[in-house]
């Protein structure tokens, strides 16, 4: 339910990922599923409702401890250096994302961040706080297999490990 009574926002991320493949390629992971063919490896965990040239309207499942959590979202394609995420149906009334791409050397940063509102005050803040951990641990999964098949087309094999290549800011 979306009031705007006692809105509280917090930030998501932001998080930053160095992956040994041009920012071209990184792009392309990303976006090929909205704008392209859904592959088969990633039916069960999003649906492109509608397809345009630069933004699609897509239904997102995400595994929680009690299920499957869905949301719809817009997503904008700005290549090569943005994605843009929009809620527009979910756990929580508002929550815009971004993942930016800039050249590193012969990689790419890659930086997601965002952020998560939601109504109520205390309450709502609560409830934010929860969905917001697990907003964040899927984004987490999900740049960890982005990275992996980026670095995989770019020819280097997956070098990806969390700890010395994740870094918060």
């Amino acid at each position: 339910m979306d009031t705007g009574i006692g809105r509280r926002v917090r930030l998501l991320g932001p998080v930053r990922f160095h992956i040994a493949a041009p920012r071209d390629i990184v792009f392309d992971v990303i976006a090929v599923p909205y704008l392209g063919r859904t592959p088969r490896a990633l039916e069960s965990e999003l649906d492109v409702w509608e397809r345009g040239t630069d933004m699609v309207l897509t239904a997102h499942f995400t595994e929680v401890k009690c299920g499957v959590a869905t949301t719809l979202e817009t997503v904008r394609f700005d290549r090569p250096g943005r994605v843009d995420f929009r809620l527009v149906r979910g756990p929580v009334p508002h929550v815009t994302e971004s993942f930016l791409f800039e050249p590193d050397g012969e990689g790419t940063e890659l930086t997601w961040e965002g952020e998560l509102g939601t109504d109520f005050w205390e309450a709502g803040a609560w409830w934010g706080n929860r969905v917001a951990r697990q907003w964040e641990r899927a984004v987490r999964n999900s740049l960890t297999a982005v990275t992996a098949e980026a670095e995989r087309r770019a020819g280097g094999g997956s070098t990806f490990a969390p700890a010395a290549k994740t870094k918060e800011a």
